[in-house]
C-alpha cells in the first residue's frame, strides 16, 4: 500500500494502490502519516512523495469514505507533509483529484508531468474540504484560480498548472529526484528554519464558524448521499440543495 525507499538522504514514499489509482482510504492515510514520521525519525533531508503505475493519487477511495473522520485524519497528514522539518516535494504523473490534489498543494514543492491531471471535484460528489484546503490552494495560487478550481470542479494539466504556480517544474520521477538531490546537500537547519517562516507568513489555521457550519451541512446532506449513491451507480447525480 505505501512503500518506502532511501536513496541517500533522499526518502522515496510511493503510494501503492494501482487497482484504485492510489486513492486513499483510512489505511492509506495511517501508512503515509506513519512514512512522515519515520523520514523524520531516519534523519530524512527531502521527502518526495509519488504514486505507482503512473497515477499519483485519484482522490479518495469512495468505497471507505462515509464520514467527516477521513477528513480529519487527511488533515492530520496534510498538515504533517507542510510542517515536516525538511522540504516535501511531490512528483505527478497521471490524475492528482481531490486528496491527490490536496496531498501534492501540501508539499513543499511540486514537479508533474504535462499530461498529469490536478482538480479538486467535491461539488461533483457533495462534500467539502477542509477549510486549511482552500487557504493552501488560495496562498499557492491566488483567488481566481483558487475559484475556478473549487467552483468549476473542472481538472486543469500539469502545463496549465505549471502556468498558475501551482507546479514548480514540468518532468517526471527523475526529474524530482534530481532536484531533491541538490536540495538534500543544502544546509538542513536554514531550510527548517525558512520552512517555519514560510508557515507562519502562510494564512490561519483556523477553521471559522461560518466554514465549519457549512462544512458540516455539506457532510451530513441528501445531496451527499446521493452523490456517493450516483458515484457508486456510475451515473450523473441529482442534487437539490438539501
Amino acid at each position: 500500500m505505501i512503500r518506502t525507499e532511501h536513496r541517500g538522504a533522499v526518502a522515496v514514499v510511493t503510494l501503492d494502490r494501482p487497482e484504485r489509482r492510489n486513492a486513499v482510504n483510512h489505511d492509506a492515510l495511517s501508512a503515509l502519516r506513519a512514512a512522515v514520521d519515520e523520514a523524520v525519525d531516519a534523519g530524512t533531508r527531502v521527502l518526495v512523495l509519488t504514486g505507482a503505475d503512473g497515477h499519483f493519487c485519484a482522490g479518495a477511495d469512495l468505497s471507505d469514505v462515509e464520514d467527516e473522520g477521513f477528513v480529519a485524519s487527511l488533515h492530520e497528514l496534510l498538515v504533517a507533509l507542510r510542517r515536516a522539518p525538511f522540504p516535501t516535494m511531490a512528483s505527478v504523473e497521471g490524475f492528482a483529484l481531490g486528496a491527490g490534489t490536496q496531498l501534492a498543494a501540501a508539499c513543499d514543492l511540486r514537479v508533474a508531468s504535462a499530461t498529469a491531471g490536478f482538480g479538486i471535484p467535491a461539488a461533483k460528489l457533495g462534500l467539502m474540504v477542509d477549510q486549511w484546503t482552500v487557504r493552501t490552494v488560495v496562498d499557492l495560487v491566488g483567488q481566481s484560480v483558487a475559484r475556478e478550481m473549487l467552483l468549476s470542479a473542472d481538472v486543469m494539466t500539469g502545463e496549465r498548472a505549471w502556468a498558475v504556480g501551482l507546479v514548480h517544474r514540468l518532468g517526471a520521477l527523475d526529474d524530482a529526484l534530481g532536484w531533491a538531490e541538490r536540495i538534500s546537500r543544502l544546509a538542513p537547519l536554514t531550510l527548517q528554519g525558512f520552512k517555519i517562516g514560510l508557515d507562519e507568513a502562510a494564512a490561519a489555521d483556523a477553521t471559522s464558524s461560518t466554514y465549519a457550519a457549512a462544512f458540516e451541512r455539506a457532510w451530513t446532506s441528501a445531496d451527499f448521499a446521493e452523490g456517493l449513491a450516483a458515484f457508486g451507480e456510475k451515473r450523473t447525480p441529482t442534487f437539490e440543495g438539501r
